[in-house]
């Protein structure tokens, strides 16, 4: 099952989509993760998908966990050391956009960067949650662009306001249940600039899995329903090439990853 947000002729809502049509939930989407329904309950007549704007389909998550330098060679790349225990920061949820949504570019998010991520969507909740346990808590999955203004995420060790500009966390398009992911860690991901592939990988190639992030993150913060952990990016970002290449106005950044669609959006100055 795939969930949407959007809008619609100036009303805001969410909704399943299928075959191009979009029927609508009774509440929102983060209230539909809470309550542990698996099916949902929708309500009036299907909207056809043309005549919707998308936007990010969880707009109000509790939590955005970033993990850092989660492949290898992005960690080589980035001459950064892979920690004993994963490398979590957060993300802003005043960050979100949708697909087709503008990336905004202000001056002082110096050396803007792109990063095309595998992102989890946490169902139940739980504390201590055993590694064996994992599929037992997550909702579904989706695409996550890990924008960072790498100017001001490394002049300090702290890393979340300079991945928190506004539009930095584009999101979507859609949720995609966990029944319609066998195994998250055998997704193709690629990124595109400007119809150039820059990051394209596995996520079989991630260091710290599901099971040990959903297992680390837990045993110190209890997870919440509505949660997102974007596992982290693979090599190829704008940061560790040669020279590095920073994202400028008017580009378009393409990603995709199996069984999850296509993420799209334009970068604009501001």
């Amino acid at each position: 099952m795939k969930f949407i947000s959007f809008t619609h002729e100036g009303s805001a809502g969410s909704g399943v989509l299928r075959d191009e049509k979009v029927y609508p939930l009774t509440g929102d989407l983060l209230s539909h993760i809470a309550s542990g329904d698996t099916q949902p309950a929708l309500t009036g007549a299907a909207i056809p998908l043309s005549s919707v704007q998308l936007t990010a389909p969880l707009l109000n998550p509790p939590r955005i966990f970033g993990i850092g330098l989660n492949y290898r060679e992005h960690a080589a790349e980035s001459k950064m050391k892979v920690q004993d225990v994963p490398t979590v920061f957060l993300k802003l949820s005043q960050s979100l956009c949708g697909d087709g949504d503008d990336v905004l570019l202000p001056s002082d998010a110096t050396q803007p960067d792109y990063e095309a991520e595998l992102a989890v969507v946490i169902g139940r909740g739980g504390h201590r949650i055993a590694e064996a346990d994992w599929q037992q808590h997550v909702f579904g999955y989706t695409i996550l662009n890990d924008i960072s203004a790498r100017g001001v995420q490394l002049a300090t060790t702290q890393w979340t306001l300079g991945k928190s500009f506004p539009t930095f966390t584009p999101l979507g398009p859609t949720i995609v249940t966990a029944d319609e992911v066998p195994d998250p860690h055998a997704l193709y991901i690629r990124l595109t600039l400007q119809g150039e592939v820059m990051q394209e990988a596995n996520t079989r190639d991630l260091i710290f899995r599901i099971p040990a992030l959903i297992a680390y993150l837990s045993s110190i913060t209890p997870l919440m329903p509505g949660d997102i952990i974007s596992t982290g990016t693979p090599p190829g970002v704008g940061l560790g090439r040669t020279p590095q290449r920073w994202l400028l106005p008017d580009e378009e950044m393409v990603i995709e990853i199996e069984k999850l669609g296509t993420l799209r959006n334009r970068t604009r100055a501001v």
